[in-house]
């Protein structure tokens, strides 16, 4: 692992790349990592070529007084630190104008691909759409409370809500209900039921119960939410 020659284009390239998203060689603070390649540098990096670096050098020119004190160990060479070996091939292939891509083609691209592996994928991308196909879809509802009005207080509610509940719809459920008054001895049928939206229209089923007219003067929905 670590830098190679900092006095070359390449390495200095390197070490362009390691410092673009670090401030210091090895660690949060300035050390004797800083110390050992800084002083393997001379001149300074251009910073029109290698603007990290020299952002770098000149951060660590500020503490040269304190080369002496700063942490770690100073009998290491500036080649011990820096980016692992891997790290180096790939730096230094960017460094001569080449670029990840070139490095290594993860995906073969450039290869024929093997017959065989082509037909065991396509056999299993089928599988995969096949069970997604036969996965049963959840349908959609909504739970709906509706009132239905009488046309007055003498008005059959036994029979109205009988009516109301022979209404038979694929996607229907009918639930609890109760009776609210609404005034002058006039009480209203409230009643939940729940709908596949797919299957059921709300507006059409209170066409039906509109329909129902010895019992049913009007219908309104109170309230409906998806379930």
């Amino acid at each position: 692992m670590g830098f190679t020659n900092l006095l070359n284009a390449t390495g200095l390239a390197v070490l362009n790349n390691w410092m673009f998203t670090r401030s210091y060689i090895a660690t949060y603070s300035p050390s004797q990592a800083d110390v050992a390649c800084f002083k393997a540098i001379k001149p300074a990096p251009d910073a029109s070529k290698y603007p990290h670096a020299a952002r770098w050098y000149k951060h660590i020119a500020s503490f040269e007084e304190e080369f002496a004190t700063l942490p770690g160990d100073a009998s290491k060479a500036y080649s011990d630190y820096g980016p692992e070996k891997g790290e180096v091939v790939v730096n230094q292939a960017k460094a001569l104008g080449g670029s990840d891509d070139d490095e290594i083609d993860l995906f073969g691209s450039d290869g024929e691909e093997d017959p065989e592996a082509v037909h065991i994928r396509e056999e299993r991308l089928a599988a995969y759409k096949e069970r997604k196909a036969a996965k049963p879809k959840v349908a959609a509802k909504s739970v709906v409370i509706m009132d239905i009005k009488p046309w007055d207080d003498e008005t059959d509610m036994a029979g109205l809500e009988s009516s109301v509940r022979a209404i038979v719809k694929d996607g229907l459920v009918w639930g609890a209900s109760n009776l609210v008054p609404v005034g002058f001895g006039i009480k209203k049928l409230q009643i939940n039921l729940v709908v596949e939206d797919e299957k059921v229209s709300v507006v059409e089923l209170q066409d039906q119960i509109q329909d129902i007219e010895d019992y049913v003067q009007s219908s309104d929905i109170a309230a409906m939410q998806k379930l």
